[in-house]
């Protein structure tokens, strides 16, 4: 055959559209590893994070159980056990504000459902450029085969000659399209599967966390994972 298939190829004999849908998907592809990439790290250090959580409700008071906890501003469970601290301390020293009209179970469960929000939304950030790249590399890729395939039977009419080393060469160069704009798509929707499966992780033992702290810092104990009416003590600091 004449012409060689490969990406050399359809870079050199692609006109503007072919190399921006090329370049398009590049960038994509880029964005959507580091995503991955980054978003990993972070669900590893969070499990870390959560495995040592347990280790607050063995400390002796509450600001042992904070030591424990670290001093990393970006610990979600460090700064839920600040946040019902403060939530219960503000309840119960101020009375002039419209939420002191809810008693203190359902101010603290407000206060400790905010933060678990904002770390929610912290966690999922990202993810919407996984699910907008596996959702539409494909097509992308499609649009670049089809373009290229139209330019290539264009150039097949004007030469007059439909012979198999004459449509190989261009047709094949355009459906390798089609397999970048898989190749892009398949790492960011597995990614994405996987990150979202990790994250509901974390947040079920982060909602497990909070759960026990509104019990421990309404009824000064911790909901024990024996039932809802076993507590273990621990001293307010």
């Amino acid at each position: 055959m004449n012409s060689q298939f490969g990406l050399a190829n359809v870079w050199s004999q692609g006109d503007i559209v072919t190399k921006s849908v090329a370049l398009l998907l590049l960038v994509m592809s880029l964005a959507s590893w580091m995503v991955i990439i980054i978003k990993t790290l972070d669900l590893f250090r969070y499990k870390k994070i959560a495995r040592a959580a347990e280790d607050f409700w063995h400390s002796e008071d509450f600001a042992a159980g904070l030591t424990k906890l670290g001093s990393d501003p970006s610990n979600p469970f460090r700064q839920l056990a600040l946040e019902g601290r403060e939530a219960t301390a503000h309840h119960r020293n101020t009375k002039a504000h419209l939420h002191d009209a809810l008693d203190v179970s359902d101010w603290v469960t407000r206060c400790l459902r905010n933060t678990i929000d904002e770390f929610t939304g912290k966690l999922q950030s990202g993810l919407a450029i996984l699910a907008s790249v596996g959702s539409t590399a494909p097509f992308v890729g499609l649009f670049g085969t089809v373009w290229g395939i139209y330019h290539a039977l264009l150039s097949i009419g004007a030469a007059g000659q439909a012979t198999i080393d004459k449509v190989a060469g261009p047709i094949g160069e355009s459906l390798i399209m089609t397999a970048l704009g898989l190749a892009v798509a398949i790492p960011a929707v597995l990614g994405y599967n996987a990150l979202v499966r990790g994250n509901k992780g974390v947040l079920q033992k982060l909602n497990r966390f909070a759960h026990d702290l509104h019990a421990y810092f309404v009824t000064g104990a911790r909901v024990s994972a024996a039932g809802p009416a076993n507590v273990v003590p621990m001293k307010k600091a």
